[in-house]
């Protein structure tokens, strides 16, 4: 599904028109990038969280050429699903499974 589907099925749920849903989940995203730039976290109960977690540095290895490359200090975006997520995830996916 890509973020054009997304807006389809948002706004014919809504009733909002496409541009109008469109805005409102491109806030959605640059809201969640800025926050998580801030070093802060987003928690979205019966979703899922959004962290920021540090990569130390550390000794790599180029697996083509197997020299050793230095990876510096960074930090990487992260999301947990919530178990309500992960449960409603797995109990549609059985179902579809049962019934097809």
């Amino acid at each position: 599904m890509t973020k054009a589907d997304i807006v389809d099925k948002v706004a014919s749920g809504t009733g909002l028109t496409k541009l109008e849903t469109e805005a409102i989940i491109e806030g959605f995203f640059k809201t969640v990038i800025e926050t998580l730039k801030e070093g802060k976290g987003i928690e979205i109960r019966g979703f899922g969280s959004y962290r920021v977690k540090k990569k130390n540095s550390r000794q790599a290895r180029n697996p083509k050429t197997g020299e050793s490359v230095y990876v510096p200090e960074h930090y990487v975006p992260t999301f947990k699903f919530s178990k309500d997520f992960k449960e409603l995830v797995d109990k549609g996916m059985k179902e579809s499974k049962a019934n097809g």
